[in-house]
């Protein structure tokens, strides 16, 4: 499937980047605190439950949640399955053990040495809360239990090794545009985010998809440095005027519209990018990858590399959810975005109406200049409309485009 993108120059533009910004010198530096096979086994309470993980939710006999374990329920948005016009939905969940096998001070210091923070610096607790969860020992083969809603009870799992449990439930019918909470059943002492979010999306109308890391927030995806400092220690900034972009786009298409935010980055970042949405932008689904668990190179890399694969995958999923649906796609120029929608556009003709990409031009977070030359754009939009993709550098350029899209296809 990979060699289906290689036409457009995505990876050669990673690969560059990340070797004139020094990419794999900073990720040598960095720890990974991941168990050997051979450690996970020695350290594992139950070898059973390491063995059975690997058969993900076929297993048999799943582990059950503790009061010392910690888990995530991720926000999620229900659709007509299209065979059968029934609703549902995608349920995510993560389950880890609130212990580590590693000292957390450890790599505490590691990301503090190369962002040049001084233990005395009073941000330094900062970084400690931040890396936490890259830190926590995965639970495999554990089984989350919830109720939605109060009356809809819900088996979420078994997870496979990395955690992570994905499941398709049947739902029933709240309306399109319902908000309907889902809480985790789990014994006093757990902890984590116990509660989520579906949002029913009907099978037409807009919708948007938006990349996050220097689309919406700050992030310098191109600079290793960066990555590490705006993670783990700065305030997460939204980027200049996407806030009121996006509120704009909110109040024109309704707010029975589902919302995605498509990122890179893995899910351990998953409550810190919630809490960042939440202030700043509508409510949606946000979708990350499922790997790099336990490793802070992981991070840089899955930032860094085989984006517009990926992009392009989760993409086909929220497809095959809402293939009736108007797309607005909104990403920016330091990754993949242009040519992960361009390449959407091309294999789904009239799905995606609008391409909004932000023009990042930020040394530091942009990379190598080529990746904003108008060369590049044509490339990646090639036998994509002129009139549906627009290069952007002030947000406020996007209201009129949004505007006339709309009001185009009203009704």
């Amino acid at each position: 499937m990979a060699a289906r993108y290689k036409h457009t120059g995505a990876i050669d533009m990673q690969n560059r980047t990340r070797k004139e910004r020094r990419f794999d010198e900073t990720e040598h530096d960095l720890p990974d605190f991941s168990p050997s096979p051979s450690a996970s086994a020695l350290i594992s309470t139950d070898k059973a439950y390491q063995l059975l993980s690997y058969l993900g939710n076929k297993n048999p006999f799943p582990r059950s949640i503790t009061n010392e374990d910690t888990i995530w329920l991720l926000d999620n948005t229900a659709y007509h399955n299209e065979k059968t016009g029934k609703w549902e939905a995608e349920f995510v969940a993560a389950a880890f053990s609130q212990n580590s096998y590693c000292a957390i001070i450890d790599a505490v210091n590691a990301v503090a040495t190369k962002i040049d923070l001084d233990e005395k610096d009073p941000n330094y607790p900062t970084v400690e809360a931040r890396i936490r969860p890259f830190l926590q020992n995965i639970k495999p083969g554990a089984q989350v239990k919830a109720l939605q809603r109060g009356d809809l009870p819900l088996k979420l799992g078994p997870g496979g090794r990395n955690g992570i449990s994905s499941d398709i439930k049947g739902l029933p019918d709240n309306g399109g545009g319902a908000l309907i909470p889902t809480f985790a059943e789990v014994p006093k002492g757990a902890n984590g985010l116990l509660e989520m979010k579906t949002f029913y999306a009907e099978p037409e109308g807009w919708g948007v998809i938006s990349d996050i890391d220097d689309t919406i927030k700050i992030t310098q995806t191109s600079d290793p440095i960066g990555i590490l400092r705006t993670t783990f220690l700065d305030k997460p900034e939204p980027c200049p005027g996407m806030p009121k972009l996006y509120q704009f786009i909110h109040s024109l298409i309704q707010e029975t519209s589902p919302w995605f935010y498509l990122s890179a980055s893995p899910y351990n970042l998953y409550p810190f990018l919630r809490d960042f949405r939440q202030q700043n932008y509508p409510h949606g689904t946000i979708i990350l990858r499922d790997e790099s668990w336990m490793s802070l190179s992981g991070l840089l890399t899955t930032l860094t590399l085989g984006t517009e694969d990926y992009k392009i995958d989760r993409i086909e999923k929220i497809h095959s959810w809402l293939p009736r649906r108007k797309m607005i796609c909104i990403g920016d120029s330091t990754q993949s975005d242009p040519e992960a929608y361009g390449e959407t556009y091309r294999t789904y003709p009239g799905w995606v109406k609008i391409i909004l990409i932000r023009k990042v031009e930020d040394i530091a977070a942009i990379g190598i200049e080529a990746k904003n030359e108008p060369e590049r754009f044509e490339k990646a939009f090639k036998n994509v409309p002129r009139e549906v993709w627009h290069v952007f550098s002030n947000p406020a350029e996007c209201h009129k485009i949004i505007q006339d899209a709309v009001s185009k296809r009203a009704g």
